[in-house]
């Protein structure tokens, strides 16, 4: 059993090094998107990703219980890739209808607390392959808004959490992979 993720930058081309990397592994493929199509730009995108895979694959669509997918279809044939795990985050903190203030401290939903923690214990206790494909979104400026600074930091504390649990980890910038950790 291999966790690996994938981290990079927007268009890195770290969702397709992942894709690679699944069906390297010979095992039946099973793709979970996170993303939903809200607007005519984000339906654009899942049209892309969906072109690019073949018949061989199997998608699930799973914006929030991402533990109860991996809990369900991880299995020793079988490698699951999640794209992509920003995405689910940012489905965690703006699920529910909530007024966010400009300066500030802000208190993510209850969602996030239990979605995030069996994940967590559901990616430990993985038993196939997982390959999972993330943002890199703090090596820019600093957000101005506390909404912005926000989501920066918890989508940096995830990626740190992901990575400790994970067997490897590659960084993909312009197409190029570089492994951190791992072989």
């Amino acid at each position: 059993m291999m966790r690996t993720m994938v981290i990079g930058g927007t268009r890195s081309g770290k969702s397709t090094y992942a894709e690679s990397l699944a069906k390297a592994s010979g095992k039946q493929l099973i793709y979970v998107a996170t993303s939903e199509a809200g607007d005519d730009e984000m339906m654009h995108r899942i049209v892309h990703h969906r072109a690019r895979r073949d018949a061989a694959w199997v998608t699930l669509e799973e914006p929030i219980a991402l533990a109860a997918i991996i809990e369900q279809h991880s299995t020793p044939d079988s490698v699951l890739l999640i794209d992509c795990l920003t995405v689910w985050l940012s489905n965690l903190l703006f699920s529910e209808a909530m007024a966010f203030p400009e300066i500030g401290i802000i208190e993510p939903p209850a969602i996030f607390h239990t979605q995030s923690n069996a994940f967590f214990q559901a990616l430990a206790g993985a038993r196939g392959d997982i390959v999972l494909v993330t943002n890199e979104v703090g090596q820019g400026v600093v957000p101005t808004g506390a909404i912005s600074r926000w989501f920066v930091d918890e989508s940096g504390r995830m990626n740190q959490a992901v990575a400790a649990l994970c067997d490897r980890v590659v960084l993909v910038t312009a197409g190029l992979p570089l492994t951190l950790k791992g072989g």
